[in-house]
């Protein structure tokens, strides 16, 4: 039977968590838009912030779902790293903002908002500045908390790393920075993630579909950065396209050596000192080839 004789019932359904943010709008963009084959399957859309995404995934709720790097240690028992899909910086990432000029080391012992414990920006605050006292908050609430001093310092991810400046906060820390200064390696700050249980060829199958996805985003970029910017929380164009360009990149049509590499010593580091119980083999699972 070909797939446009399917009804909804015979589509495989698979349910897909992804953030209510730019770069995901984007890689998602053909999918919601229906511009692309799904070979089969229904995906449920699931938009949620990534803290939350975290712990759905923690419960094996989701069959393909984006996460922070730093929830995978948790969750390999039960899914598969996506070779396609990751965010990745280059030499940029998370910042920790605050009200007035401060180096990292004034912040030792203080209080910083942070956007989730199982988020990557904290685990690379927690490897960059071991003692802090982390206030959790969601993301978007992070630069007024600062602003009205009930936090000394805040950690800040999205569109915040360009719009800070716009509230008067100053930077205190680029986490991105810091990490190429220590690795030379890139940053993988996200990653999607597929349920074992769905079978490899499904899953597969889904990451096919989220790879030709990215793709046709590539080459329709004026529609996908419009579809993009409704999530953009009042990002102008300029600064959307800036956005989707530092997170939407080569590393999130594969999984390079170097950003494997980066996985690997982000997990050794932070079980060295203890932030992670164990260093979880990486199993990827790559698209079907064209």
């Amino acid at each position: 039977m070909s797939l446009r004789l399917m009804t909804t019932e015979q589509l495989r359904t698979v349910t897909v968590g992804h953030t209510p943010d730019m770069d995901d709008a984007f890689m998602f963009y053909a999918i919601a838009s229906g511009a692309i084959p799904m070979d089969g399957l229904r995906f449920e859309h699931i938009i949620e912030d990534i803290q939350t995404l975290n712990r759905r995934a923690l419960n094996t709720e989701l069959d393909l779902t984006a996460i922070s790097a730093a929830s995978y240690p948790a969750l390999a028992k039960e899914y598969w790293i996506v070779s396609v899909g990751s965010s990745v910086g280059q030499n940029y990432g998370p910042l920790v903002i605050s009200t007035q000029p401060s180096s990292p080391g004034e912040l030792e012992g203080q209080r910083i908002a942070v956007p989730g414990l199982a988020t990557t920006a904290y685990l690379l605050l927690r490897l960059a500045l071991p003692h802090f006292i982390p206030v959790e908050m969601p993301f978007q609430d992070i630069p007024q908390a600062v602003l009205r001093g009930e936090v000394r310092a805040g950690l800040v991810i999205h569109e915040w790393q360009l719009t800070y400046r716009d509230a008067g906060l100053l930077p205190v820390l680029d986490l991105g920075t810091w990490w190429q200064q220590q690795a030379r390696l890139p940053l993988p700050l996200g990653l999607n993630v597929v349920r074992k249980a769905l079978g490899r060829h499904t899953a597969r199958r889904a990451a096919t579909i989220l790879r030709d996805s990215i793709l046709y985003a590539f080459s329709h970029q004026d529609d996908a950065v419009a579809f993009a910017m409704r999530y953009g929380r009042g990002t102008d164009s300029t600064r959307a396209r800036q956005f989707i360009g530092m997170y939407v990149n080569e590393e999130s049509l594969t999984l390079s050596k170097p950003c494997r590499e980066a996985l690997r010593l982000l997990y050794e580091r932070a079980h060295g000192v203890g932030l992670i119980p164990r260093i979880p083999h990486l199993s990827v699972v790559e698209p079907l080839k064209q």
